[in-house]
């Protein structure tokens, strides 16, 4: 072994020596290749190019076509190609140049997959070269039809088994293309071809060519006509197909599987007008699995039967009737046998059947029936997980199935499944469980609930028809609340709040018990499924009301002689979330009079001091003000009821400040989702001259001094959404009464500014004369010096020009002229508050132009542009909606998309000639354009706008870089690399122009764009372009690239070996993944050694006899002993959870704290871009001491990421706590011992830095100082002692 460190003796002269002090260089010097490639890089090559147009040519036709074949499926395309053959460019590139120019583009696969030194592509190339030469030498054109005549003569010919394959292969191919009639016509020659080359290759070994044969059979013999299934050679034909599902080779047992298949479900006559309902060889096929199976027998060492299943799962669907009830009788048969891979397979089999949904032709009724009750059967015992689940998946599909052929029928059988499904409740697997809860639901959801409405009011008396089979199933359910189902009671829960929601309507009578059962036991002390249990009752509320609830569940609340810690409170919150589509007369009648006597009773303990038993029912009754939303929400009583609560809510709003966000909330739930016909709009809106005035003059109040106004915004809303069923003339008279408050002179600011909101609200309601008369009056606002009252004037034009009522736009046609003149004359006078709605009028006006309005859009646009610089963020991003909507303005005069931007940016770049700000408003303008129109601007435009652009790095003004980096960053983003990469110069000189100051201010902005140069053109171009200073950036952004691209490539593999390792069981959803165990046995593993493939192949396919309990023997006679045969171990143990490294939940979620960092990183750089745009507004991050997130009240503070540590700035601001604070003694002087603690003295931790010398004097400072303290302490406790002695 050679030292490390240290090279072999010779080894020296034959290295390269390092300068001195160029050891850690990370580049060589040497870089010709590197130059060589760089001089060449966009640069046209100057001598002679082996680049023509014809290789050009070829190449396009060579790399274009729609296949895409990955590894997996290359074997195939290539026939049975080796697996570790390499592709050589060279040979490709000779070998395929005489099949390049095959016009015919089925065979484009052949010339675009290919293997070099693959004998068998090889040899269907020389055929398709011969037969395409052939075809030419006759002057063919090479149609399909063509092809497929050659290829049948040829196929006839050969005599070796490759040539046959090869041939094989291209009839395959070309089959699929050839019309219809030409393969009927020659339906006889081309079967008894196929067939004979078939029966060669049955009886030899390679069978290569096999099969392809059997696919050219298939695509024949789906080509005919149903009249030619009536003649026997036929039906040969397609009995020679069907002898080979159960051949012994895989990939020819797939392809005649597939055949019969697509023969049976893809006739083309199967899809015309006249199509029969069942194909006519449907019934020969099933007579063949049946007779496949009962020959195998279920022999474990004969697999035919599992061949056979696979088969009938795909084809079951397809069949008579007559067909389906005998092969339905063989898979139960065959089940019988306890083979677990044959059972499971049926079983796969049956979902397949009743998942396909076939109509009565297929599956009547009575076989469903049949079917369903001979399944019970079979059913596996509670401790076999996977055949549990796969027995409840079919036993959920075949009665949705049944309930879509006939309710009735399906409704009889569901009780004794429900039965069933409620005993696996109390399986010791979860997964069984939840399966059965959701079998539960789904069949409540389908079966139950279609047909609940036609029953009637069921009660418990219902002894015959459907109401009976409903008792049934809910007594069922009912039982779960026993103690017996304790562990399994959540999902009991959840089925039971199911049943309420689908049921509930009609059998509450029989549902009054488990209330009651409910409720008790909410109220056991520490009931862990209360959340369950709330929902479950909310259920009830939902489909069955309040009112039969409450009857069968008091609340126990009257005001008086109440128990304070009110047991059925709970039921208060339960009812406010699930209430809706019941009565409001029942609040009215009910919840009002107990609201108002808790509120009396509240009053009447405050009085007497009883200051907490009054807060509890101040609260309570707040609690119960809080449902009437849920109450309004699409009341069935509303037009009876609302006159009746229509004064209490008035009174409320006037008087009670506490109840104005509840009642506020219910009256726009009430029009906003319970109007839907004009009647009850009428009804309510009858009562807006009561509601509207109230509401006016709460919003006009101005709050006391220590009173929060946040009422004031959901009075607004309110009075916005009832101005919406009140009618005109009304709305009329309160805009009249609003203008004399607002022009009144005793009015004060916060008057007239209430009275403009409500001028705001009421705009978009009125009609053309009167808004032409309320835009005289605020007109003179709209030059006021007043910033509040100018904004909420352009507020309210923006309402009415913005409107969509016809009287809106009828009102912006009759006063254009004037509003264009008023417009640009407040432009001087406009104030920023104002910008925004000003702004917003603009666009709605702009929208409704023509083109003699061209002049009015040119005066505007300098004031629209500079606003893209304003202090508020809603004006910039109406300001870059208005820059949009004249080009749309423009596009619309032009007609050509091009020119008009043309003329439009060229009226935009006059801006880059004024003041710096203007300047700068026009870049972010010119950015948000080239955006929006990226796809409609002219490539020249373009180049000269990004030449100007470039031009201004070179300012000395901040804002001006700014912009034009921002320019930059939206045009990598938005162009193509190709068009981008003439230009890369350009913009490379222009950031270098960047002045040192501005550089350093935007380093940050400058290495986002160095990274986007350096992925889209690479590092060395770039750093070839810049000049030396901005060099050691991009060494660091290349560093960071790699560092990047290395964590990602190891979390890939780290995860990818992590799911094959430890990969924890999904939620099983189809019948394929429930019974994903059972049929691995059919593969093994490759991965692990010969000897565990072998043991694991014998114990896989191996069924476990589960021995009778204790004593008792086990009895072969009973009728359920097939529930004792398992196709798990019983004795196995359950295996260790592994730990990913994430925290669960207790039902088995994962808690993951942090985002995924790619996600993040391109969610972050479209943000960003979009922001640069103008389409996403800047967050301006201000610095607090106190962030807005926390809040006073409460206990915790929101956890931060940062942590304080160090000194200077980070130092922690909390301060130190003393040491040995923890040990203080409460009540007296000095220390207590603590048990799990150390003991109260003080102990110097050992660092490293107490053997530095230099620092030794101060450490022995600091032990003397409390040597010192100690001994203080000890001369003082002496002295106490001593005075106690004596005393």
């Amino acid at each position: 072994m050679v030292k490390s460190g240290k090279l072999r003796s010779g080894a020296g002269s034959k290295l390269k020596r390092w300068k001195k002090g160029h050891s850690s260089d990370s580049n060589p010097q040497t870089s010709r290749h590197r130059q060589a490639a760089k001089s060449r890089f966009f640069s046209r090559p100057t001598g002679k190019s082996d680049l023509t147009v014809d290789a050009l040519k070829l190449h396009n036709e060579l790399q274009t076509g729609p296949l895409e074949l990955g590894a997996g499926s290359h074997k195939d395309a290539c026939m049975e190609a080796e697996p570790d053959q390499a592709l050589s460019d060279r040979t490709s590139g000779t070998f395929l140049s005489g099949l390049s120019d095959c016009s015919n583009l089925t065979f484009r696969k052949v010339q675009r997959f290919w293997e070099s030194n693959s004998a068998a592509h090889k040899e269907i190339c020389a055929v398709l070269a011969a037969v395409t030469e052939v075809i030419r030498s006759q002057g063919g054109k090479e149609t399909e039809t063509e092809y497929f005549a050659a290829l049948m003569t040829t196929l006839e010919v050969v005599d070796s088994s490759e040539s046959q394959a090869a041939v094989a292969y291209l009839l395959n191919l070309i089959m699929k293309r050839v019309p219809a009639p030409v393969l009927m016509s020659k339906f006889s020659d081309t079967t008894k071809a196929l067939m004979d080359v078939m029966s060669k290759q049955a009886t030899s070994e390679t069978a290569s060519a096999l099969r392809w044969i059997l696919s050219c059979l298939a695509t024949l013999l789906r080509k005919q006509e149903a009249s030619v299934w009536s003649y026997p050679s036929t039906l040969q034909a397609y009995h020679g197909l069907l002898s080979f599902t159960v051949h012994s080779k895989p990939k020819v047992r797939k392809a005649a599987q597939q055949g019969v298949c697509s023969v049976l479900r893809g006739s083309d006559f199967m899809f015309s007008d006249k199509a029969p309902a069942h194909h006519p060889a449907a019934t020969t096929t099933a007579k063949f699995c049946i007779k496949e199976m009962e020959q195998a027998g279920g022999s474990k060492e004969d697999t035919t039967t599992l061949h056979v299943l696979g088969l009938l799962k795909e084809l079951m669907v397809t069949f008579p009737l007559g067909a389906v009830k005998p092969c339905c009788e063989t898979l139960l048969r065959v089940m019988t046998l306890s083979h677990v891979l044959v059972t499971a397979s049926a079983m796969q089999a049956f979902h397949k059947l009743f998942s396909g949904k076939p109509n009565a032709s297929t599956l009547s009724p009575e076989l469903n029936a049949q079917i369903i009750t001979a399944l019970y059967d079979y059913l596996p015992s509670e401790n076999d997980l996977q055949p549990l689940l796969a027995w409840l998946a079919v036993m959920e599909k075949a009665h949705v199935h049944l309930s879509g052929l006939q309710s009735s029928l399906s409704l009889g059988h569901l009780p004794r499944l429900f039965s069933t499904a409620m005993s696996c409740l109390l399986s010791p697997h979860t997964q069984v469980v939840s399966m059965a809860t959701n079998t539960l639901k789904e069949l409540l959801t389908v079966c139950v609930a279609p047909h609940v409405e036609e029953m009637g009011t069921i009660t418990a008396t219902a002894s015959t028809g459907n109401p009976s089979y409903v008792c049934k199933m809910f007594r069922i359910i009912e039982e779960g609340l026993s103690y017996r189902f304790h562990a399994s009671w959540p999902f009991v829960l959840q089925v039971l709040g199911c049943f309420y929601r689908v049921a509930g309507k009609q059998a509450h009578p029989i549902m009054t018990k488990s209330l009651q059962s409910l409720a008790d036991l909410r109220s056991t002390p520490h009931f862990p499924f209360s959340g369950e249990l709330d929902l479950a009752v909310g259920g009830a509320v939902e489909s069955i009301g309040p009112e039969v609830v409450l009857s069968a569940v008091p609340l126990k609340i009257t005001g008086y002689d109440d128990d304070l810690e009110f047991p059925r409170s709970w039921l208060v919150p339960v009812i406010r979330d699930h209430v809706k589509n019941t009565q409001l007369g029942f609040f009215n009648s009910y919840f009002l009079p107990l609201a108002s006597t808790l509120k009396q009773r509240a009053e009447e303990l405050e009085q007497s001091g009883q200051k907490l038993e009054a807060k509890v029912y101040q609260t309570l009754q707040l609690q119960i003000w809080t449902m009437l939303p849920g109450f309004c929400t699409c009341p069935t009583d509303l037009l009876v009821s609302f006159k009746g609560i229509a004064r209490t809510l008035g009174m409320a709003i006037n008087e009670r400040p506490d109840l104005r966000l509840t009642v506020c909330q219910a009256l726009r739930t009430i029009i906003n989702k319970s109007c839907k016909t004009e009647e009850e709009k009428a009804e309510v809106g009858r009562f807006s001259k009561n509601f509207l005035p109230i509401l006016f003059n709460v919003y006009s109040q101005q709050p006391a001094a220590g009173e929060s106004g946040a009422y004031r915004m959901a009075i607004l809303d309110t009075i916005k959404v009832y101005l919406t069923v009140t009618e005109m003339q009304m709305t009329f008279t309160f805009l009249q009464k609003a203008t004399e408050r607002l022009s009144s002179t005793d009015s004060t600011e916060f008057t007239r500014l209430s009275m403009m909101d409500l001028v705001v609200a009421m705009a978009p309601f009125l009609d053309q004369v009167t808004m032409t008369k309320t835009f005289e009056l605020i007109r003179t606002y709209l030059e006021t010096k007043e910033p509040g009252m100018q904004k909420k004037a352009y507020r309210v034009l923006e309402e009415m020009c913005g409107g969509e009522r016809d009287e809106c736009k009828l009102f912006v046609v009759a006063n254009l002229e004037t509003l264009k003149i008023i417009l640009l004359d407040t432009l001087k006078s406009a104030s920023s508050p104002a910008k925004r709605p000003r702004l917003k009028c603009l666009i709605h006006i702009v929208k409704r132009l023509g083109e003699e309005h061209k002049d009015f859009i040119t005066a505007l646009l300098p004031e629209v542009i500079i606003c893209t610089k304003e202090v508020s963020a809603g004006a910039r991003k109406s300001a870059y909606t208005l820059l949009v909507e004249i080009g749309n303005a423009f596009v619309r005069f032009c007609g050509n998309k091009k020119d008009a931007l043309e003329q439009y940016l060229v009226l935009v770049y006059a801006g880059l000639t004024g003041s710096v700000t203007m300047i700068t408003c026009t870049v972010l303008a010119l950015t948000r354009l080239v955006f929006e129109y990226k796809d409609s601007i002219e490539v020249s435009t373009m180049e000269q706008l990004l030449h100007n652009v470039c031009l201004l790095l070179g300012s000395r003004t901040r804002e001006i870089v700014k912009a034009a980096l921002g320019f930059i960053k939206v045009i990598l983003f938005i162009m193509d690399p190709k068009a981008l990469a003439s230009h890369v110069t350009v913009m490379m000189e222009g950031i270098g122009n960047i002045k040192d100051d501005v550089r350093r201010h935007f380093r940050t902005k400058l290495k986002n764009i160095f990274t986007k140069f350096i992925r889209k053109f690479g590092f060395e171009l770039v750093k070839s372009m810049l000049p030396a200073e901005h060099h050691k950036v991009l060494a660091n952004i290349r560093k960071a690239e790699v560092r990047s691209k290395r964590r990602k490539q190891a979390a890939e593999e780290q995860g990818d070996s992590e799911s094959e390792d430890q990969a924890p069981k999904v939620k099983n959803e189809s019948i394929e993944d429930i019974l994903a165990e059972s049929d691995s046995d059919l593969s093994e593993d490759e991965g692990k050694a010969a000897k565990a493939q072998k043991k694991s192949g014998k114990q896989k396919g191996r069924a476990w006899l589960k021995e009778g309990e204790e004593d008792d023997p086990l009895n072969f006679l009973d009728p359920k002993v097939s529930q004792r045969v398992l196709a798990t171990n019983p004795e196995l143990k359950k295996g260790t959870k592994v730990d990913h490294g994430f925290k669960v939940t207790s039902d088995g979620r994962l808690i993951i704290r942090e985002e995924e960092e790619e996600d993040v990183k391109d969610e972050g750089e479209m943000k960003d871009i979009l922001e640069e745009a103008g389409v996403k507004s800047k967050k301006i991050q201000k610095r607090k001491f106190k962030d807005d997130n926390f809040d006073e009240d409460m206990d915790v503070e929101p956890q931060l990421k940062y942590r304080a540590g160090g000194s200077g700035i980070h130092r922690p601001l909390g301060g130190s706590r003393e040491a040995g604070a923890d040990y203080k003694s409460k009540k007296g002087k000095g220390d207590v011992k603590k048990t799990g603690k150390l003991d109260p003295y003080a102990y110097i931790p050992l660092k490293k830095s107490q053997l530095n010398r230099r620092k030794r004097a101060k450490l022995q400072g600091q032990f003397k100082g409390m040597v010192r303290g100690a001994q203080k302490g000890a001369l003082s406790g002496k002295k106490m002692q001593m005075k106690k002695r004596k005393a």
